[in-house]
C-alpha cells in the first residue's frame, strides 16, 4: 500500500499542481483526493473539489507557462500519512521554488495535503 500511496503524492504534483486546464484537474482531484478533502496552506484551509481547484487554478496562473513540480527526494510514506518534498520551476533545470507536502490518507486517497513553501 505504501507504494500506492508514494505514487498518488507525486501524481498530485503532476496532474494537479502543474495541470493548467481546470477540467482535466477536477477529473485528477477526483480521482486522488477524497470527496470532502481538505487543502491546508499557511493561514488557508480550503475544503472540497471545486474551492481546491479554484486556488490551484489561481497558484497555476501565476506561474510561468514553462513551469512545472517536480519530487526533488523519494516520497516517504508512515502509515497514513506521506511526505513528499517538490521543487517548482522550468522543466529540466534547477528550481526556483522548494517545499514539502505531507498528507494524510484515508481510504487510498487524500484527506488532508499540507503544503509548505520554503522560504
Amino acid at each position: 500500500m505504501s507504494n500506492a500511496l508514494a505514487q498518488l503524492m507525486e501524481e498530485n504534483i503532476k496532474q494537479v499542481w502543474s495541470e493548467r486546464n481546470a477540467v482535466r484537474r477536477m477529473k485528477a482531484l477526483e480521482s486522488i483526493y477524497a470527496k470532502d478533502s481538505t487543502l491546508f496552506e499557511v493561514g488557508e484551509a480550503i475544503t472540497g473539489y471545486d474551492a481546491i481547484n479554484d486556488k490551484v487554478s489561481n497558484t497555476v496562473k501565476n506561474m510561468p507557462p514553462d513551469f512545472v513540480f517536480t519530487r526533488l527526494k523519494p516520497v516517504i510514506i508512515n502509515n497514513n500519512a506521506g511526505r513528499l518534498v517538490w521543487g517548482l520551476g522550468p522543466k529540466d533545470k534547477p528550481p526556483v521554488a522548494t517545499g514539502m507536502d505531507v498528507a494524510i490518507f484515508e481510504d487510498g486517497k487524500i484527506r488532508s495535503l499540507y503544503v509548505f513553501l520554503d522560504s
